[in-house]
């Protein structure tokens, strides 16, 4: 069995529509505007850089398991929390429960540290305490779209 790697969209950007579509079914009630076309978007043009915003994924030979984001904005509501955000971590079902959804949030802590971000925020409906075992101290709640999320941060070394 091939090892899982984890490297930048740019590096295979045929993927940005799979994960539009991953991202989009995974979380697209707590946005107003954020059509499937729009994510898809964000995710091509991700798929042109290794800076921020930017997107990794995890790969195990050609197959796609997962991504996480670093971008400027996560949310709309939350524009003045903070300004460089974790978002859109997933990890397909079946590869869930072996660790590469930590893996995933390491390596982009570690990338946003490389790109000098001071601090680093995300949401969550319902993982604080997964994010929070990852060393992410949370910072209250809010809600989105009426959903009840808890804001966190880090500082990225």
């Amino acid at each position: 069995m091939n090892p899982v790697a984890v490297r930048f969209l740019a590096e295979v950007p045929g993927h940005a529509d799979t994960l539009a579509r991953w991202h989009h079914a995974q979380w697209g009630e707590l946005y107003t505007d954020w059509t499937l076309d729009v994510a898809t978007n964000e995710l091509i043009d991700h798929a042109t850089r290794r800076s921020l915003p930017t997107t990794l994924v995890a790969l195990q030979g050609d197959a796609l398991l997962g991504s996480v984001s670093l971008v400027l904005e996560d949310a709309p509501e939350l524009r003045d929390q903070g300004d460089a955000w974790m978002a859109s971590l997933y990890v397909v079902p079946e590869a869930r429960g072996q660790g590469l959804g930590a893996r995933l949030a390491k390596q982009l802590v570690a990338f946003a540290a490389q790109q000098k971000v001071e601090r680093l925020w995300l949401f969550t409906p319902e993982h604080a305490s997964f994010y929070a075992r990852l060393g992410w101290r949370p910072q209250g709640s809010v809600k989105l779209r009426g959903v009840p999320v808890q804001l966190m941060d880090i500082v990225p070394v």
